[in-house]
């Protein structure tokens, strides 16, 4: 057989799409199997959203469109961004992708020569550190530690910055462990990064699920530093709509070009009934996504009761997205370990904290994107395990 590209090597993958196969195979050996694993709103798309694709497709809203995406939508996503983050935002610099993701391999492509140096948070996202090997770029991990509410200090970040460093990844609330940002952190981060000629990748795909009277802030907003910003959003998140593949980003004027190139060298561009969906996502009624916000945030103080009533388990409040990011050191078992046999022996699938990166070893990544019932039985199933373990 022929061998393939040795560059997959530096190419990886998330973990929740493996656990959530292997999570498949026991439901079908008749096992009942709770699903805390794979990040995703488990409500519906909002009808009106669903509405609005389907009267596209009838409409005939179903050939090539421009690269970059329809007016339409980049006029509402820089309205969106403009009255959410504070920040001036036109439609020119809106571009529009199948989903956030291909931000994170252009974004880094566009600007990252081999040897250039990309600092991006540990644990985070695990797409970050592959799209920065695939591109052949140095990953340099900046820690996010329980002792600072998994953030990190501005000191964190500018001991790690040198004449290599090419961009800085951010992310906030963040991915996998639902900490976040504040507006002074922000301050103090944009303060090292003005010393610095990098470019910057905000990735604030869960800028509008924030618990507890936590408030959004982005680092574009500070120091002019949204000139050399690349500010993502999409709807996977907020709107429920995982499946539609539709995200977007404010590029700063020099990288609009390139990645417009990059998106017609690779997909053309984003299916436009899918972007009047979004349309009518950013510009319509509210109801159903408060609703499923309220809902999350019930959950949220649901899971952090149950974890840290569990032996060898203690578990910080998340202030954002709909991840808890539980410490548990305490069972003398491997996170990996634990995580094999809350699925094999309890039926409950979770993520080992490894699987976003060194720095999560000792940590459990728990979607609670699933129903109050479902999330109580998790909880009442890892408790007879790890009172078993802890024995």
């Amino acid at each position: 057989m022929p061998k393939l590209a040795t560059a997959l090597e530096r190419l990886g993958t998330e973990t929740a799409f493996e656990v959530l196969a292997r999570a498949k195979a026991l439901e079908a050996t008749g096992k009942r199997v709770i699903h805390l694993e794979i990040g995703e709103p488990d409500f519906d798309t909002a009808p009106h959203i669903v509405e609005a694709a389907a009267k596209a497709l009838r409409d005939g809203q179903t050939h090539y469109c421009p690269a970059p995406g329809i007016p339409a939508l980049r006029e509402a996503a820089a309205n969106h961004l403009t009255a959410h983050r504070g920040i001036d935002v036109h439609p020119d610099s809106i571009v529009v992708t199948p989903g956030a993701k291909p931000f994170l391999f252009f974004g880094i492509l566009a600007t990252c020569n081999p040897g250039d140096e990309v600092i991006y948070p540990n644990p985070g996202f695990p797409i970050y550190e592959s799209a920065i090997k695939w591109a052949g770029a140095t990953p340099v991990p900046l820690p996010l530690t329980e002792e600072t509410d998994f953030a990190f200090t501005a000191e964190d970040l500018k001991s790690r910055m040198s004449s290599k460093t090419k961009m800085v990844i951010l992310n906030s609330p963040a991915n996998p462990t639902g900490g976040y940002i504040s507006k002074q952190l922000n301050a103090e981060v944009a303060a090292v990064l003005a010393d610095h000629d990098c470019w910057i990748l905000s990735d604030e795909v869960y800028s509008e699920m924030l618990w507890g009277g936590a408030e959004h802030d982005t680092i574009a907003g500070h120091q002019g530093l949204q000139d050399r910003t690349i500010l993502l959003d999409g709807f996977s998140k907020t709107f429920a709509m995982t499946g539609w593949r539709l995200g977007y980003a404010s590029l700063p004027e020099p990288l609009r070009e390139p990645i417009t190139r990059l998106i017609i060298n690779s997909v053309s561009c984003t299916a436009p009934a899918t972007q009047l969906a979004g349309v009518a996502a950013l510009a319509g009624p509210r109801t159903e996504i408060d609703a499923m916000m309220a809902e999350f945030d019930r959950r949220r103080v649901a899971v952090v009761e149950g974890l840290n009533s569990l032996p060898g388990v203690t578990c910080r409040d998340p202030k954002g997205a709909f991840y808890a990011f539980p410490n548990v050191k305490g069972t003398g078992q491997d996170s990996r370990v634990v995580a094999d046999r809350l699925l094999q022996e309890a039926g409950v699938a979770v993520l080992s904290g490894t699987a976003f990166g060194d720095y999560g070893d000792g940590y459990l990544r728990l979607s609670y994107a699933n129903s109050m019932e479902n999330i109580q039985e998790a909880i009442e199933a890892m408790r007879g395990l790890l009172e078993a373990m802890t024995a």
